[in-house]
């Protein structure tokens, strides 16, 4: 970890001056950067079985192919093999580590996971580590929890106390400040012909995470911005859309604006949130299915269940090189990726069981959302239906980046119907020319109405 008594230091100061309004104790903090915990509040060390390691902190370094003038296609850094393979014939062996993906194997028996050596390599920034050590005492959930006071640009709560905690960790995952990203979106039926619903030109910035800034977030900053250009196919060319989500998801909540080039105008599309189908999803995926779950948190009561080892999807680099595995192999499969495409390993997650409120309306009951204690964009989601059945499994797609700013990419998944046999695959970018890297953040303008409406008139 990098300047490790400094930050030690910082834990300590921090703990003393703010004693009054910890979210954690003393001692708890304390322990942040110890032989227990990282300074982001994962567990230092491995499991006893030696099949978790201990956390490196260190990015995997990158391969001698990677071409940095290509730098969305990252070539797999470790090419290592399988250890094993579960399919449904030893799937009850594993069942306390499979969860609902258990029923997954049940719907389709030729479905399978290759289960690979798990690496702990996410490294973060210097100012990241050192505000989320500042967090443990600062940063606040407010007004049941849904607006966020006092975070720096850090985990927001790196020893998470309960289920809107971690789920607020999640919402603040980190993947640099500022990315681009080309990406398809393509939605397949069961009988396995993917067909391409989006190819996006997506700008993400985490305005939260602005390395410039060394005082508290204000609390109705919009901490997350994005801008998204369709491409292809023809019938999509030329919509634009812009979505906002703010620190206060009380009194500020999500902004989105749509530009449609039939209407030729831009509107307020206050719909573009919780279940409503995500535009490019063939109604396969809801607007909060997004990264595993993305938006505000009040429809839902998020119970913090606690840790477990899982086996989620991780180190994925498949979906960032078409050499690797292209997006006709991935896409072309009835019911589920191609297994060739997907890597599984063994991780500790946070579990967090969100159930519907009363008097509030969702398509799904009930949430059990699995993330990674290392990068908490990483991990599995799980939805349920009114009857309780298994309806949706969302798997992410991540994998560090080893390169620029660090961090851990989470943003590309499956989402699996297992009604209706419909998978989408979202945000893939195993294709020539795609892929997301680091670029210059924009102002306040660029993510504007007026801006939509200049970019559609053009």
């Amino acid at each position: 970890m990098i300047r490790k008594t400094g930050l030690l230091a910082l834990v300590a100061t921090v703990a003393i001056t703010q004693a009054a309004a910890a979210a954690v104790t003393q001692d708890e903090a304390r322990q942040l950067g110890s032989e227990k915990l990282t300074l982001i509040g994962s567990e230092k060390g491995g499991n006893k079985e030696g099949t978790i390691p201990p956390y490196s902190g260190k990015a995997p370094k990158a391969p001698g192919n990677y071409d940095r003038n290509d730098p969305g296609q990252r070539p797999d850094p470790y090419n290592d093999k399988a250890l094993y393979t579960i399919t449904a014939q030893n799937a009850a062996q594993h069942a306390d580590k499979l969860d609902g993906m258990a029923d997954v194997f049940k719907k389709y028996p030729n479905f399978r996971m290759d289960v690979y050596p798990t690496h702990r390599d996410v490294e973060y920034p210097k100012y990241l580590l050192e505000n989320t050590v500042k967090n443990a005492t600062s940063c606040k959930a407010v007004q049941n929890e849904l607006k966020l006071e006092g975070c720096y640009g850090g985990i927001p709560f790196p020893i998470p106390k309960t289920g809107n905690q971690v789920m607020w960790n999640h919402l603040l995952q980190y993947a640099m400040h500022t990315t681009v990203g080309i990406q398809d979106s393509i939605v397949v039926p069961p009988d396995g012909r993917g067909a391409l619903q989006g190819r996006s030109k997506a700008i993400q910035q985490y305005d939260y995470y602005d390395p410039k800034n060394s005082q508290p977030n204000r609390s109705d900053l919009l901490y997350w911005k994005a801008f998204q250009d369709t491409t292809a196919p023809p019938r999509q060319a030329g919509n634009l859309l812009i979505l906002l989500d703010n620190l206060d998801m009380v009194d500020k909540g999500r902004r989105a604006y749509q530009y449609v080039p039939g209407q030729r105008r831009v509107k307020l599309a206050p719909n573009l949130a919780y279940d409503t189908p995500s535009p490019q999803s063939g109604g396969a995926s809801t607007m909060d299915d997004a990264k595993g779950f993305l938006g505000a948190l009040d429809r839902f009561d998020f119970k913090l269940v606690g840790k477990k080892e899982k086996f989620i999807v991780y180190d994925n680099f498949a979906v960032t090189n078409h050499k690797i595995c292209t997006t006709e192999k991935m896409a072309n499969h009835p019911n589920f990726p191609h297994p060739d495409c997907v890597r599984w390993e063994l991780h500790r997650v946070w579990v967090v069981e969100g159930t519907l409120k009363p008097g509030y309306r969702h398509i799904y009951q009930k949430r059990i959302f699995y993330w990674d204690e290392d990068a908490p964009g990483a991990g599995t989601a799980e939805n349920y239906d009114a009857a309780g059945k298994l309806y949706r499994v969302t798997n992410l797609l991540s994998y560090p980046f080893y390169d620029q700013e660090f961090g851990a990419h989470g943003d590309a998944n499956f989402n699996l119907d297992l009604q209706t046999g419909v998978w989408f695959l979202q945000a893939a970018h195993n294709a020539p020319g795609l892929g997301y890297w680091m670029t210059t953040p924009r102002d306040d303008r660029f993510f504007s109405p007026e801006s939509l409406a200049g970019e559609g008139l053009r």
